[in-house]
């Protein structure tokens, strides 16, 4: 049976069963082997020691408990933490932590360190023993994503696809002619005309005919041929809502504007909805869809 530094018998013959320490080290510092105290007064000063290494000390320094050379944090025999808490004893009379105790470096026992060692079941671990693993980290569980606003940039566009086709109404050129009496006789009906498809976009699209001196270039263009001579320059002008629809409104044309067959007033803006025909000039039509 193996014998080691600090006098207990143990089987086995590379490490202490009772204290951990190396057998066949050198004795630690401030053991009895080492002819010195833990604790107490210096014999040459009287000052008061401790057992604990100074923690700002070199890194070949021995190891307090089997006088291996310091080579990192731990103890490369024993597992012994050379940065770990220190104890200092607060009278002479105060035991010295011992080694073969196996006291927490981590956990205090009832009096501080170095009191006694720790109580079954309370977990406490030596020096020489890992700590086991931390639990791991669970989740945290991201914020659901805030609802999208709307978007600005679509205001006040519409959201619908607007066309408008421009076309010749008989019906209307007839109604004008009751009207206007010999008047209207100098304008003819045309006899052909092909209809034309506008789509609708931007935030208003005016209606009249190209004037280069003037510097006027409607959205939808009647300037022809054939040419209506009942169309002002801006005769009438459409503007989106912000509900995605269009509406008409008349500036101050000189013939007016009819929206299903009633003429509206000068400056009111009138919604428009599928299928509604504007009737403008003598005998032009426009027509709007939508979708």
């Amino acid at each position: 049976m193996a014998v080691c530094p600090n006098g207990h018998d143990s089987v086995s013959d590379d490490f202490c069963d009772t204290c951990g320490m190396r057998i066949g080290g050198s004795a630690p510092p401030g053991s009895p082997q080492a002819g010195s105290h833990a604790t107490g007064s210096s014999p040459a000063s009287g000052a008061t020691s401790s057992a604990w290494p100074d923690p700002a000390a070199s890194a070949d320094e021995p190891c307090p408990r089997c006088g291996t050379p310091r080579n990192g944090q731990f103890c490369e025999a024993c597992g012994y933490n050379f940065v770990g808490p220190r104890f200092t004893p607060t009278t002479a009379s105060a035991p010295a932590p011992s080694a073969a105790r196996g006291y927490s470096q981590s956990q205090p026992g009832p009096g501080g360190y170095g009191s006694g060692p720790p109580a079954p079941g309370s977990g406490g671990y030596s020096s020489a023993q890992a700590p086991p693993p931390a639990p791991p980290l669970q989740p945290v569980p991201s914020a659901p994503p805030a609802p999208a606003s709307p978007s600005m940039s679509s205001f006040p566009y519409p959201q619908a696809t607007w066309t408008a086709v421009v076309g010749a109404d008989r019906a209307y050129y007839e109604q004008v002619q009751t009207v206007t009496g010999s008047e209207g006789t100098a304008v003819t009906f045309p006899s052909y005309y092909a209809e034309r498809r506008f789509q609708l976009v931007g935030n208003q699209m005016r209606i009249g005919r190209r004037s280069v001196s003037r510097g006027l270039a409607p959205e939808i263009d009647l300037t022809g041929p054939p040419a209506d001579p009942g169309i002002s320059r801006l005769h009438a002008v459409l503007i989106a809502t912000p509900d995605g629809n269009w509406a008409v409104l008349d500036p101050g044309s000189v013939n007016g504007t009819l929206v299903n067959g009633s003429e509206i007033r000068v400056g009111d803006q009138v919604p428009l909805h599928d299928g509604d025909r504007i009737n403008l000039g003598a005998w032009t039509a426009i027509t709007v869809h939508r979708g």
